[in-house]
């Protein structure tokens, strides 16, 4: 015989109030069950049927009925099913939103160096202050814990977890509200020594799946803060004399905006700049620049957010007699668009 809909809705029912009460559950306290519009004829008929499927066991004479291991398992899986597919799903919604991000921050440089006529640079949003908005533990078997933890921006990491012995559903629960309890809204740069053991001591034996967690927590951010770099319009260097005649300063700034990694790590200098979090745009002028090969120019630099704590950065690089009021009037239109646009996509999906 199968489960159909009403049978599962039932064998819920008795499982979750079980687990509420630790009391044999009876037809009448399944009728209150939400979703339940059945009589309790029709209640009592299926916990018949699931009891002769080996689902629930009747404990003694009453008339109410408890969870069997078959039935423990099949809530369990079901539980879990469910939660891989919830995982799937948000995983697809950030792909989609990554791969559209690529594109429209390839369009936005590309916009840039022909508004502007500069080099221009724009990165992916970085994580490296990302928050932890949840973490959930569920078990998978006897010896394995599911643990899936959430940052901003909907970034979603999954660790299996080996345990020694099986977690029960109530040190289960009570493992979830210390992890979120603790790291709902930190960074990585917030879990200090400190919350770490106080973790450990108030979780005693389960110390172990602590310290996985905050592993699969670090693990997130770092696989993440590696952004992606795109630049445009590297050859209008050669618009301006005194960067292109002489040719090896002009071949050095063509160098720095094709490296990556040296355009990654002035982001990351860049962003922590206090003037740029003061005022949204910073114009480094000359020596102000930290990039040795473009002491001989101008470089405007601004952040848009994606949601708290995860930043992209825009720069345009130009002789020091830029147009510096042109520049910094279509980087404010570029950035607040990407922070309408960027903010408005991500709710939308969080909703």
């Amino acid at each position: 015989m199968e489960l159909d809909d009403r049978k599962i809705l039932i064998l819920n029912a008795i499982i979750e109030t079980y687990f509420e009460t630790g009391e044999p559950v009876g037809s009448r306290t399944i009728s209150k069950f939400p979703g339940v519009t059945f009589s309790s004829a029709t209640i009592r008929n299926e916990m018949q049927d699931l009891e002769e499927m080996g689902y629930i066991i009747q404990p003694h004479t009453s008339a109410g009925r408890i969870p069997s291991d078959k039935g423990y398992r099949f809530y369990v899986d079901n539980m879990l099913e469910a939660k891989d597919s919830e995982i799937t799903d948000m995983k697809g919604l950030l792909l989609e939103k990554t791969e559209k991000l690529e594109a429209i921050l390839k369009q936005v440089v590309t916009l840039l160096a022909k508004t502007t006529q500069y080099p221009s640079v724009v990165s992916s949003p970085a994580v490296a202050t990302n928050r932890v908005k949840f973490v959930q533990l569920s078990n998978v078997n006897e010896s394995q814990i599911l643990c899936v933890v959430v940052m901003g921006g909907n970034l979603v990491k999954n660790r299996i977890i080996d345990v020694i012995e099986p977690l029960s559903n109530e040190n289960l629960l009570k493992m979830n509200m210390l992890l979120n309890t603790n790291l709902n809204g930190l960074t990585v740069s917030d879990i200090n020594l400190e919350l770490i053991e106080r973790m450990r001591r108030s979780a005693g034996e389960h110390e172990g799946i602590v310290e996985q967690v905050l592993k699969t927590v670090a693990d997130t951010i770092t696989e993440d803060e590696e952004f992606e770099v795109y630049t445009s319009g590297a050859t209008n260097i050669f618009k301006y004399p005194e960067l292109s005649d002489n040719k090896e300063s002009a071949s050095e700034i063509i160098e720095t905006l094709s490296d990556r990694e040296e355009l990654r790590e002035f982001i990351k200098e860049t962003q922590n700049d206090e003037e740029l979090k003061k005022n949204g745009i910073r114009v480094m002028i000359g020596a102000e620049t930290p990039l040795e090969t473009m002491k001989d120019c101008s470089v405007v630099t601004a952040t848009y957010e994606l949601s708290d704590g995860v930043k992209g950065s825009i720069a345009i690089i130009g002789p020091k007699r830029m147009d510096y009021r042109k520049v910094v009037e279509t980087m404010s239109r570029i950035k607040n668009g990407l922070d309408k646009a960027l903010k408005k996509g991500s709710s939308s999906k969080e909703e």
